[in-house]
């Protein structure tokens, strides 16, 4: 009964063995299955190929049409604004990012002692002025003193030569009035008395002619004195030119004092926005020395490095699409401004020399600007942009 009971058992575990699970995938019937397989693959490699090929094509047509430029960036003055003297600084009035306008104050620097060297100057120069009015004034009082003394001898002489030449033919007709009644005495025409009284006359307008003449003697001599006085004058001109030479030389130095105390209110030189400033109140700055660094929000353009084989390719005035990095939803538009005249590795610091004689060919690039018009105030220098410049 055992054996018989193990030979059933044996006999169901083999059926359930051949009797296939619910589990088990059914095998799949026929060749369809690869061939499907394989048209499907197929499909994707034409689709592929036609997008690679109509992307190739845009691409082609761009590049025939275009010169692209990714090394591309924003491009500013940037001005710094330095001290021309020395001093601490006393009051910063800005701060970074700040919009300024043209000539607002940045910073001043310690002016007390320009401020007392000025006043100084100032009061050696008013001293100067005065002195100088003094003499002046002296001069005018002796030049008018001068010439009144001149006019009057002038005066003296004209009316001693009038007298004199006045007495001249009196004398003459007297001498010949004389000579005649001299004559007529000796022959007994006219009494003695008479001869004495043309004499007398003869003698008094001899007289008088002498003294004329001393008077007009003595008027020329009083004349070339008050001349001669008039070097007076000469000597107030050369005091007052010494005055003038030094007057010259301390009002240049009062101008000098007065711009270095200008110097020590650093003001912005255009309309700008503050990048960044270098020092704190309490600092001392030297000559030289960077205080500020502003540039003009709306003076940008772009800067582009452009291969040396697509250059020829640019002229002036081609339009630009501009694409900025920081604003990938706005359009930017340009020209082409100005074409770069050298390479960018002439302007190395450092040449590249090749001793070695090993030589490997690198395709230069040229600087080209692009003039972009500023969208409020969005485009700051060092900005990177991709330009696509329309060459056809």
């Amino acid at each position: 009964m055992a054996d018989r009971a193990d030979k059933v058992t044996s006999i169901k575990s083999k059926e359930t063995e051949e009797q296939p699970t619910e589990e088990e995938p059914k095998a799949t019937s026929g060749p369809r299955a690869p061939r499907r397989r394989r048209r499907f693959g197929l499909i994707i490699s034409i689709l592929v190929v036609i997008a690679a090929g109509y992307f190739g094509f845009q691409e082609f047509q761009a590049r025939m049409t275009h010169v692209f430029e990714q090394d591309a960036r924003i491009a500013g003055n940037l001005i710094t604004v330095s001290s021309r003297v020395s001093g601490w600084v006393t009051d910063l009035q800005v701060r970074e990012s700040q919009h300024v306008r043209k000539g607002a104050v940045l910073v001043r620097i310690d002016d007390r002692e320009s401020h007392l060297a000025a006043e100084r100057l100032n009061a050696q120069l008013g001293g100067i002025k005065a002195e100088q009015a003094q003499l002046n004034a002296e001069r005018e009082l002796a030049q008018s003193q001068i010439s009144s003394r001149i006019n009057t001898r002038k005066s003296e002489v004209n009316a001693a030569n009038a007298a004199i030449e006045s007495l001249r033919p009196q004398l003459e007709l007297a001498q010949s009035e004389y000579r005649r009644a001299k004559s007529l005495f000796s022959k007994k025409v006219i009494p003695k008395r008479e001869l004495d009284q043309r004499r007398a006359t003869m003698q008094r307008l001899e007289g008088d002619l002498r003294t004329a003449a001393a008077k007009r003697e003595s008027s020329e001599n009083q004349l070339r004195e008050a001349r001669a006085a008039a070097a007076q004058l000469k000597v107030l001109d050369s005091q007052i030119a010494v005055l003038d030479h030094k007057r010259a030389e301390i009002d240049a130095l009062y101008r000098s004092r007065t711009l270095d105390l200008a110097d020590r209110t650093i003001r912005a030189p255009v309309d700008s926005v503050i990048d960044r400033t270098f020092v704190e109140v309490g600092e001392f700055v030297s000559p030289g020395q960077r205080l500020v660094l502003v540039h003009d929000p709306k003076e940008v353009w772009v800067e582009a490095n452009i291969k040396e084989t697509e250059i020829r390719r640019l002229k002036l005035g081609q339009p630009v699409d501009i694409h900025v990095d920081a604003y990938p939803d706005r359009e930017f538009t340009g020209k082409v401004l100005s074409i770069g005249n050298a390479a960018t590795s002439e302007f190395a610091l450092l040449p590249s020399p090749n001793p070695s004689g090993n030589f490997t060919k690198t395709t230069q690039r040229l600087r080209t600007m692009i003039a972009v018009e500023q969208q409020e105030g969005l485009l700051r220098p060092g900005m990177m942009v991709e330009v696509s410049i329309a060459v056809k």
